[in-house]
């Protein structure tokens, strides 16, 4: 009746029959067979936390099983269906990538190899546009120097990421307007970061369609700059002639 069960998708009484057999036929034959549609009955009624574990033990209970490749991909599907909206936390995202890396590490020439370099692809772009939204918010709230800090990790955690020179601009904008906030004794030095990250946006990224709006900031910059050394020399020619 179990087998039945499972062969017309019943899984919750599949499962339920799995449970009271498991422990009746330990040793036998069939117990692995039991074992791994158990486990499959726990990943279809989306109980995705003991699906996980069943999985995981799997291969620890039958290590010379021709199944071990796929339930241990399985375990890292229960993970990656674990991982939540991108606002929440990523514990569960972070580990799908980390056991996704480890199986392609172990099973190089596995036919799921292309599959599991996919849902990395899908958890990376997750975990950026957290990131992405935790640095547009402290620039949203006012807090520039967070920000820029932030946008430049971003471009750090994921260089190859084809948003790479909109976060140095994102960046560059931030200083900027940290920049202009600062006090006077400060803006200088504040003024001169912002130029040279314009020059290493230059550098880095010579054909993007951002490179003008990214040497503007420079060019206020440079601005700025004149405009704060015209002040501080009137200051002290006044200064002297008193």
């Amino acid at each position: 009746m179990a087998e039945q069960y499972y062969a017309n998708k019943d899984y919750d009484k599949a499962q339920q029959l799995y449970t009271d057999l498991l422990p009746l036929f330990k040793g036998d034959a069939r117990f692995e067979d039991i074992y791994y549609k158990y486990a499959y009955t726990s990943y279809y009624l989306k109980d995705y936390v003991n699906a996980e574990n069943l999985f995981k033990t799997y291969g620890e209970n039958f290590p010379n099983s021709a199944k071990v490749e796929e339930t241990e991909f399985m375990r890292c599907m229960a993970y990656y269906k674990q991982s939540p909206r991108v606002d929440l936390d990523q514990t569960n995202t972070t580990k799908t990538i980390a056991l996704l890396q480890a199986f392609i590490n172990t099973h190089p020439d596995s036919k799921r190899i292309s599959e599991a370099n996919d849902i990395i692809d899908i958890c990376r772009k997750k975990l950026e546009l957290k990131e992405f939204n935790n640095a547009k918010l402290y620039y949203d709230l006012g807090y520039y120097k967070s920000a820029g800090v932030a946008f430049s990790v971003l471009i750090d955690d994921f260089p190859d990421s084809e948003n790479s020179d909109s976060y140095a601009l994102s960046s560059i904008k931030s200083y900027y307007k940290y920049a202009e906030m600062s006090i006077i004794d400060k803006e200088e030095e504040r003024f001169d970061k912002v130029i040279n990250d314009v020059n290493d946006f230059e550098q880095r990224f010579p054909g993007s369609k951002l490179l003008a709006e990214a040497e503007s900031y420079k060019t206020l910059s440079e601005q700025s700059i004149k405009k704060l050394q015209t002040q501080n020399n009137e200051q002290t020619k006044a200064t002297t002639e008193r």
